[in-house]
């Protein structure tokens, strides 16, 4: 009766103690992401964007699709409309706000749908080798072959516009980047002891790849999907730049950018603003993704 006693105590030390190791790996991770001060802007910023595509909608000082018929020309910034108001009188603040709702969540939902992907062809690709990594990774060599924005394109106009195309063609281009990254981590992780001591207690090669070799090369993942976001958000920008992405009079800065083409000279703000929003988005994403590689990165 004792020496149950004394196991289940020492199996609960050991909880105990790897809880403690794993608050005390968080708080090293932290202290140093912390020492980084650049790497803390961008994750305040990127923090605050999140909460205005969010709850943004809620704030804005006036409908960002409402036009007022009167207003031929735009409005420079007044007190009244601080970004100024775009060529149909609508409020560029409130437009941008709400356009935030719409790049940041196709950023971080294209992201989500090509890691997932990227993430399953990379650990089949890199676990099994042979004809079935050659074959995905020429798969992957074609879509490399092709320069983004155009394959985005050609996916937009094949599938038809809409929110859910855009993500998937988001998505589908930047599947090689995840891959790439997960099937190198899982060549060189799946030869270690523990991933033999897994496959000799008889554990399925699904909890191996997923369970057991993805948990430890998660960090790079991490740092490029932080990357990846700020990629989505420009490429979403671009296309619709193009007149290819969000149809108006949904409000997106970059059918904002292109609508406001012609006023370059005579209402400069209503490209400045939408610009700015763009740049801020990317930037904040980048600096939190340098930080994030220099934290989890176990070179540096």
């Amino acid at each position: 009766m004792s020496s149950e006693v004394s196991k289940e105590n020492n199996a609960s030390l050991e909880q105990v103690n790897l809880i403690d190791k794993q608050d005390s790996r968080f708080g090293d991770m932290w202290y140093s992401f912390k020492k980084n001060k650049i790497a803390v802007v961008g994750l305040v910023i990127a923090i605050f964007l999140i909460f205005v595509a969010i709850f943004g909608k809620f704030f804005t000082p006036f409908d960002p699709n409402l036009t007022e018929q009167d207003i031929l020309n735009p409005r420079p910034p007044s007190q009244e409309h601080w970004f100024g108001t775009d060529e149909q009188g609508r409020d560029i603040f409130s437009r941008i706000i709400n356009g935030a709702s719409v790049s940041i969540f196709v950023g971080v939902a294209s992201v989500g749908f090509s890691l997932l992907l990227g993430m399953v062809l990379g650990a089949i690709a890199g676990y099994y080798g042979g004809k079935i990594d050659t074959i995905i990774m020429r798969f992957i060599d074609i879509i490399l072959a092709i320069p983004s924005i155009l394959l985005a394109m050609c996916l937009i106009l094949t599938l038809g516009a809409g929110v859910g195309k855009i993500i998937m063609a988001i998505g589908f281009i930047s599947i090689p980047q995840y891959a790439r990254i997960i099937r190198g981590s899982i060549l060189s992780e799946k030869e270690n002891d523990y991933v033999e001591a897994a496959r000799i207690v008889g554990c399925s090669d699904f909890s191996i790849i997923f369970k057991t070799i993805l948990p430890n090369i998660v960090s790079g993942i991490i740092v490029r999907a932080a990357l990846g976001i700020s990629s989505a958000v420009l490429e979403v920008a671009a296309l619709g730049y193009l007149g290819l992405g969000i149809k108006p009079p949904q409000a997106e800065w970059g059918t904002m950018l292109s609508e406001s083409r012609k006023f370059v000279i005579q209402a400069p703000h209503t490209l400045l603003f939408p610009g700015l929003a763009i740049t801020l988005t990317v930037l904040a994403f980048n600096l939190l993704g340098d930080g994030l590689r220099d934290v989890l990165d176990p070179k540096s």
